[in-house]
């Protein structure tokens, strides 16, 4: 199952819902109408829990009778450790140890809760469970845009949040600007100021996740900021050279290949980071998204070619690798960031003293 969205055998539909887009790969439940926390839940298929159940295994022991020895099956205890199971189907989601504390969907959901509450106009977007339900994910959109150069180029602002429940990871909630006109994830954190807020399954799990609504400060100040940066590159040319360098250097995967673009020995790295380049440079320079005032020889458009590459322009497994990539700390939030960085030390500095460490 390539899209990897769980099937629910009891309702009958695969546990996603989205707002007046295409679910993926056209499953899932598409609703007209933004729901409220205990709707999306149902649409999205969330409507179970989990709970923990001692977890045993089979042991061999000896049993005397009339008959003489007889080696019998014993169950044994695991000692602090547990099964995460969900309640609606018995399916094992996990192992977990003894202090791991279970986070239910619809807590999940008290983050956000709490601040459509509050009359701030966020609004659930999409929802979804991978697996077999061990992990979910939450989008929520929030009010007004990030707006480039005259207005026509437009970053719609979200807030993403996923936990699981098999053990593999602590909850996150995220800020994640998305560019409307390639839907492009735009991965940055500004200075020592993440974008990531993460909440460890212990005891205080829950009260932290109902403190969360910093993401939300958090998400103005980036947003607010992110604007300024975003114009201000907007009016920074770039040549195809400069361009060319800053992408090289964002997706450079190793101190090797840096030593030899730092040399100007291009032909020496690997073929595979060739093609990785070319098809970078080539998305910087035909993609309709980079042929914009606030993106055509830029650089904001030389930002745009290493998140748009991540985005629109490479092949991954599935769509949970892609998820991973792109939003939960892999390869290309990574690669994103280090294009961030560097676009800052353009702004200040120009091409000649780009360096990556």
């Amino acid at each position: 199952m390539a899209h990897q969205l769980n099937f629910n055998n009891r309702t009958g539909k695969y546990s996603f819902f989205s707002v007046k887009e295409k679910a993926w790969h056209n499953l899932g439940q598409i609703v007209e109408e933004y729901p409220t926390s205990e709707e999306a839940i149902k649409f999205a298929g969330l409507d179970y829990e989990v709970e923990k159940s001692p977890l045993f295994t089979k042991g061999a022991g000896i049993m005397e009778n009339t008959n003489g020895i007889e080696m019998i099956d014993s169950e044994l205890e695991v000692p602090n450790y547990f099964a995460n199971i969900r309640n609606d189907n018995n399916t094992v989601l996990g192992v977990v140890g003894k202090d791991y504390h279970i986070v239910q969907n619809r807590e999940a959901f008290t983050f956000f809760d709490s601040i459509v509450g509050g009359g701030n106009g966020i609004l659930y977007e999409t929802a979804g469970a991978l697996g077999n339900g061990e992990r979910i994910f939450i989008t929520a959109k929030l009010p007004d845009y990030i707006r480039v150069g005259n207005g026509d180029d437009i970053t719609e602002k979200y807030i993403f949040l996923t936990t699981s429940h098999d053990g593999s990871g602590s909850i996150t909630a995220a800020f994640t600007p998305v560019r409307i006109v390639c839907q492009n994830t735009l991965n940055a954190s500004l200075k020592n100021m993440s974008n990531v807020v993460r909440i460890r399954h212990t005891a205080g799990a829950k009260q932290r996740l109902d403190d969360a609504h910093k993401v939300m400060g958090l998400a103005n100040k980036l947003s607010t900021e992110l604007e300024s940066t975003f114009n201000h590159w907007a009016k920074i040319k770039v040549g195809d050279d400069a361009m060319k360098k800053l992408i090289q250097l964002a997706l450079c995967p190793n101190k090797e290949t840096l030593n030899h673009l730092q040399k100007g020995n291009f032909d020496d790295v690997s073929t595979v980071f060739k093609n990785t380049v070319d098809d970078a440079f080539a998305y910087a320079m035909i993609s309709e998204s980079q042929q914009m005032d606030t993106t055509k020889g830029t650089l904001f458009g030389a930002y745009n070619a290493v998140t748009g590459y991540f985005q629109n322009v490479r092949s991954y497994k599935d769509n949970e690798a892609k998820l991973q990539s792109i939003v939960l700390g892999g390869t290309a939030q990574l690669k994103s960031q280090k294009a961030f960085d560097l676009c800052e030390s353009f702004a200040r500095s120009g091409a000649e003293n780009l360096i990556m460490n």
